[in-house]
Parts: C-alpha cells; sequence; structure tokens
C-alpha cells in the first residue's frame, strides 16, 4: 500500500492548519487573500474523479465546513473554491475568500502580482480563528 505523502510545492507554498477527516487543511502562505487549501489525504490521485465515491462526499463535505469557517472568520462577500492542478498535480481544492475591492477583483488570484507572505505569529493566529470556527 503507497503512503501518502503531500507534495513539496504545497508543503513550501503553506501551513498546516489541522487534519480533517480525509483532508489536510492548510493556509495558502499569501496573506493578500484568505486562503485555505484543502489536501486528500490519497497517494497517487490528481482528479475528483478519481477519488472513491465515499471520499468525494467527504471532500465535499469538508470543502463546506472550510469554506464556512472562512467566511465566519473574514466575513467576506464570496468564496472561490477550485481544483485546478495545473503546477501542482497532486489533488488539492483551493478555498479562498473574496470581496469586490480586492486587489485581483474580479479576476482570479492565481498569477496575480507577487505574493506577500505571512508573519508566522499572524499565520498561527489566522489558523487558529479557522480552527475555532470549525
Amino acid at each position: 500500500m503507497m503512503m501518502f505523502e503531500l507534495d513539496s510545492k504545497l508543503a513550501a507554498d503553506t501551513f498546516s492548519i489541522a487534519r480533517l477527516g480525509l483532508c489536510d487543511l492548510r493556509l495558502m502562505n499569501d496573506r493578500r487573500w484568505p486562503w485555505l487549501i484543502l489536501v486528500p489525504q490519497r497517494p497517487n490521485i490528481c482528479e475528483i474523479h478519481e477519488m472513491t465515491p465515499l471520499d468525494q462526499t467527504m471532500l465535499t463535505f469538508e470543502a463546506g465546513i472550510a469554506a464556512q469557517a472562512l467566511k465566519t472568520v473574514v466575513n467576506c462577500e464570496k468564496i472561490n473554491t477550485a481544483a485546478i492542478g495545473n503546477i501542482v498535480r497532486q489533488l488539492h481544492l483551493h478555498v479562498i475568500a473574496r470581496n469586490s475591492g480586492d486587489p485581483a477583483w474580479p479576476g482570479p488570484v492565481w498569477g496575480f502580482g507577487k505574493r506577500e507572505p505571512y508573519e508566522e505569529k499572524e499565520a498561527k493566529a489566522f489558523a487558529n480563528a479557522i480552527l475555532k470556527a470549525i
């Protein structure tokens, strides 16, 4: 049986928040947008349709929990959810809080400007707020 291993780019670009039932919940290290990442703990999965029906259901459930927590913590106008995977092939789901007037609005956040990393203390505080909201 293969063991799950987090993609090195995801590990470098995110902070771990918590392990949910299926997913590793992570915070993208870019303070311009409140941005969570869900990584299903399944080896060699690139697409949602490659998952079992039960895992697909769990991913949907956990994405909803993450989105609601994010909305509660930042009181955003819109939640963007996407599984793109063009650069990082390992299946991961982006859950991003958006507001009209944010730097990339209404376009996508990918490739927009230069990333602004969190201070470690700020990232921990945000992660704790998300955990509390969950």
